[in-house]
């Protein structure tokens, strides 16, 4: 019968369909072939097949006898080193074929991964890298790489590829033109459609169509929950970045985590990752949405049991361990407010931070000068010199070019006088509490002192994101710390973009030619645990007219369901668009959003960028068109092009009925 894995390895192939162009590129490279490209760059949207490719690709590798490194770009680190370290096979022993999945995930690599990293391959090696995004232009028109990359965005199923999958999948013959219908050529409806295979299929309100494609076919692949633990444990497996047994353990106790954790493991739209189990993103945000959606204050409990549990480890955990459990709370509450949102990096400007070493103090003096001043710049000395372990380095991911530092420093009491002598703002933070509430013997003050980014000085940035979930995560671990404070050169804006979670000290110390706010926290007062959790989940101020029943993620994906439904007027009633506030005092909801998503979409085209775009979405959601091929042949356009100009429709759709939504629905 062969090993677990060759086993698996021939159910893959057996349920592959497709993708002849990238199988045959890679086959050629495998055998050596000197026109062969050594790098493969696959991406296209959610649920569109890309993970399954790779995992298909990693076994062609795999049977021609290569050595793999397989990484998730999920949980790959901030720092370049860390990269390198996991994938250094790929630079030490040839022939070895690296493949980096959910590489939208690491993106910020990219620069550093052409320029630094790939070029230092072993001989025979090979590199297949996955994600949403394409990758940035200049590489595919770079004349060194032309012939060394093969980009392809991968599109859905045709409709006899649909088929073959169905075939393969043993749907009844009677019942696949019925499924090809409701889930067309999308790769991840097709599969979860054959996972539930012709049992789940044969109820005909399963597969009669309904106002949400995945929703549905969700619901026919779980059927129903078996308890009310196993709902639970999916409200926790929709709303973690990652679930393992002992996080389901923890947050559902007197429950058993193991039968649990092994049904949902057995889910087929569950990935299994070094850190426990991972809905594939479309299934997530599909399954979160239901979920809210039948029971939102069972939900919202989960998720509050859910920090409590990160809170918990927080404190608890051991170092290496504490970033980790940082980024789970925030993606948690990653649809909260802007300030809690940490992930907001772009390709350009990724950092990562490092230790302050003795080479790197000539570095920041000058960024210090720059930005602040000598004065200031003397304080950096002072400080570098009584406590270099407070003070992180940050670089660009993509170049390795010292950007930024930043110094958090710990201060004991009683205030040490030369320490108040020097600083006049770490002076204005002592006299604060000695006015406030004294601090007392076996206690201390935390002051983040420095975050000086001359490119983006003291704006919202990702140094400031960074330096602040550390400053989060050390007052959670701290013991014996009675205030947080902050320190800002521009005062009136700060207090804004700080209001509710750290008070205006009113001080103003001066340093050089500059003064600088002070901003603080009584953590005797305010456990950190509590801040912390008001800091990243308080909601935003709303529209003045009032805020909308669905998230921002929930209303896009209603919009899409509208628009698949505009032309079925009883399936167009069940949509999830008639429960916003576009809907709400409509004397004939129906008819009336009907022709407002209508008007919406002649809209776009008052933008001369927007022409095209009203194009793609009228043929394909509003003039009959069977299929995405057939209005691309409406409209004389290749098929790629096509989908490029319904993408970008649908992104500006959403956007303006997102304005309307929050700020004038009428």
């Amino acid at each position: 019968m062969g090993s677990v894995g060759e086993r698996l390895s021939r159910a893959r192939v057996q349920a592959f369909v497709g993708r002849d162009e990238e199988l045959g590129h890679f086959g050629q490279a495998l055998a050596g072939d000197p026109q062969a490209p050594f790098a493969f760059y696959v991406y296209g949207p959610g649920g569109i097949g890309k993970s399954t490719l790779l995992r298909r690709l990693a076994d062609h590798a795999r049977t021609a006898g290569r050595l793999l490194v397989e990484l998730d770009g999920r949980f790959v680190s901030r720092d370049p080193a860390d990269f390198e370290r996991a994938a250094g096979p790929f630079l030490d022993v040839p022939g070895t074929v690296l493949f980096v999945d959910s590489f939208e995930h690491c993106q910020w690599l990219e620069s550093w991964l052409w320029h630094h990293f790939l070029p230092r391959a072993a001989n025979d090696t090979l590199v297949v890298l996955g994600g949403r995004r394409a990758p940035q232009p200049q590489w595919a028109a770079d004349p060194a790489w032309s012939g060394l990359l093969h980009v392809s965005e991968l599109e859905p199923f045709s409709a006899e590829q649909a088929r073959s999958l169905l075939v393969a999948a043993r749907i009844r013959p009677e019942l696949r033109d019925r499924v090809l219908r409701f889930a067309g050529g999308n790769p991840l409806a097709l599969s979860l459609a054959a996972a539930a295979g012709s049992e789940g299929c044969g109820r005909e309100e399963i597969w009669a169509p309904t106002a949400d494609v995945l929703r549905t076919l969700l619901a026919g692949l779980i059927g129903e929950v078996p308890t009310a633990a196993h709902r639970r444990a999916l409200e926790v497996a929709a709303q973690a970045h990652s679930t393992s047994e002992e996080l389901l353990s923890a947050v559902l106790p007197g429950e058993d985590a193991h039968p649990l954790f092994s049904w949902l493991r057995d889910l087929p739209f569950m990935e299994s990752t070094l850190r426990g189990l991972h809905p594939h993103d479309a299934a997530r945000e599909t399954l979160a949405a239901d979920l809210r959606w039948r029971a939102p204050n069972a939900f919202e409990a989960m998720r509050q049991r859910l920090a409590d549990e990160y809170l918990r480890i927080l404190r608890e955990a051991p170092e290496e361990r504490v970033w980790t459990v940082t980024d789970d709370l925030f993606y948690l509450f990653r649809e909260g407010p802007t300030l809690a949102r940490l992930r907001s990096w772009s390709r350009e400007d990724e950092v990562h931070d490092r230790p302050l070493h003795p080479d790197d103090i000539d570095v920041i003096l000058r960024m210090a000068i720059e930005t602040e001043g000598p004065a200031s710049a003397e304080l950096v000395r002072y400080w570098a010199q009584r406590q270099p372990q407070a003070f992180s380095v940050y670089r660009l991911v993509s170049t390795g070019r010292i950007v930024a530092f930043t110094a958090r420093l710990v201060l004991p009491f009683p205030a040490d006088p030369q320490d108040a002598a020097t600083d006049p703002v770490v002076a204005a933070a002592w006299r604060y509490t000695e006015d406030r509430g004294p601090v007392s013997p076996g206690e201390h003050i935390g002051v983040s002192r420095f975050s000086v980014y001359p490119e983006q000085y003291q704006v919202p940035s990702r140094v400031i994101d960074l330096s602040s979930s550390r400053a989060q995560a050390e007052a959670a671990r701290a013991r014996g710390r009675a205030y947080g404070f902050a320190v800002f050169q521009d005062a009136e804006t700060w207090a804004e973009r700080v209001k509710g979670t750290l008070e205006d000290t009113g001080a103003r110390p001066r340093v050089g030619e500059y003064t600088y706010g002070l901003f603080g926290v009584d953590w005797r007062r305010l456990p950190v645990e509590s801040w912390l959790m008001h800091f990243i989940s308080a909601p935003e101020v709303p529209a003045p007219s009032g805020p909308s029943p669905l998230s921002r993620t929930a209303f896009d994906q209603a919009v899409r369901e509208a628009l698949a439904h505009w032309r079925e007027a009883e399936v167009f009633a069940a949509c999830a668009l008639l429960r916003t506030r576009l809907a709400a005092d409509l004397a004939e909801p129906v008819g009336e959003l009907r022709a407002l998503l209508r008007g919406a979409v002649d809209d776009l085209a008052g933008d001369p960028r927007g022409v095209r775009a009203r194009d793609a979405l009228a043929a394909g959601y509003l003039s009959g068109a069977p299929t995405q091929e057939a209005a691309a042949r409406r409209l004389g356009l290749p098929y790629g092009t096509y989908r490029r100009h319904l993408r970008q429709g649908l992104d500006l759709l959403c956007e303006a009925l997102w304005e309307r939504e929050l700020h004038d629905p009428r």
